[in-house]
């Protein structure tokens, strides 16, 4: 169990330190500096009219956008700033819907060398989102207020009185809570991955589940990539599939197949670190879930066909 436990530690602190960190602050920063010049504002003006329907706000947009090119953290600054202002509780919903359901760069990516078909991906990927968005703002969530808070705009505020240097380290120490937070959720979901594995409980699980699988129509080979993939996030599954590809009788067409079903923020070190943004962005959990569901079984299908 020590070695399980360490182990698990090193991994998470890998994925938490190196990976999330330098990517969550220099996003924060930049951001930060963009709300304070106001072109943040400009964009959230030009993006407000097209994704209005879908019951997203300009900012939320762009966070949909953060997550299919640059990362599955990327939306967590938007997110944060969209709480500060004040955005109203089932825009928030709605937002972290369409980031859940989105098919994040740091899997796509990576994975493309191996086979995933990007193009097809990334417009499923935004399909899902606005999908999940709007069936979060229209019928998950219409029971949340949609009252706006009182808001604390930075280009008010930290733009004329905040000098460029004040503004980087309020927007870095930003990010390093932000990632603190993350640690204790990602390090719990990867001890019980790798406890499973050493415990053999994996395999037993293929065998146990084989007949229902074949029955089914899915390949045994989905087993552990999903099981990972919920527990541990996108980081440990494109690792994963990394090393699956190494071995003989790794069919990436297969896998693909599925990718749908496997390629997306709604899992438990995803849903910990993007509810982290803001008490208010948790309280909108359940009725995103539902509207990430919805849009992921279906782009999933697609994917399946398509594939």
């Amino acid at each position: 169990m020590i070695e399980v436990i360490l182990h698990a530690g090193k991994s998470a602190l890998d994925v938490a330190l190196y990976n999330l960190l330098p990517i969550l602050i220099v996003l924060m920063i930049f951001m930060r500096i963009l709300e304070a010049y106001g072109i943040l504002e400009k964009l959230v003006t030009w993006l407000s009219p097209v994704t209005k329907p879908f019951g997203l706000p300009g900012l939320g947009a762009v966070a949909i956008l953060q997550g299919t090119l640059i990362s599955f953290i990327a939306p967590l600054p938007t997110m944060k700033i969209m709480e500060m202002r004040g955005v109203s509780n089932r825009h928030l919903g709605a937002t972290l819907a369409g980031v859940l359901a989105i098919a994040p760069a740091n899997a796509t990516f990576p994975l493309a060398p191996l086979g995933l078909p990007i193009g097809f991906t990334i417009l499923a990927s935004l399909a899902a989102g606005l999908l999940a968005a709007a069936l979060t703002y229209w019928i998950f969530g219409r029971r949340l207020s949609i009252e706006k808070h009182e808001s604390i705009p930075v280009e008010k505020v930290e733009g004329k009185k905040a000098s460029l240097i004040s503004i980087i380290n309020t927007a870095g120490n930003e990010a390093i809570q932000s990632v603190l937070g993350i640690i204790p959720m990602l390090l719990l979901s990867l001890v019980i991955v790798i406890g499973l594995q050493a415990a053999g409980a994996i395999g037993w699980l293929v065998t146990t589940l084989r007949p229902a699988l074949l029955a089914s129509g899915i390949d045994e080979m989905f087993v552990l990539p999903a099981i990972t993939k919920y527990l541990a996030g996108n980081t440990a599954f494109v690792g994963l599939v990394h090393e699956m590809s190494q071995e003989s009788g790794f069919n990436a067409k297969l896998l693909w197949q599925g990718a749908g079903f496997l390629i997306h923020p709604l899992d438990l070190p995803g849903i910990a670190i993007l509810t982290s943004g803001g008490p208010r962005l948790a309280k909108t959990l359940w009725p995103a879930l539902a509207g990430a569901f919805v849009a992921i079984m279906l782009r999933g299908f697609v994917t399946a066909l398509m594939c």
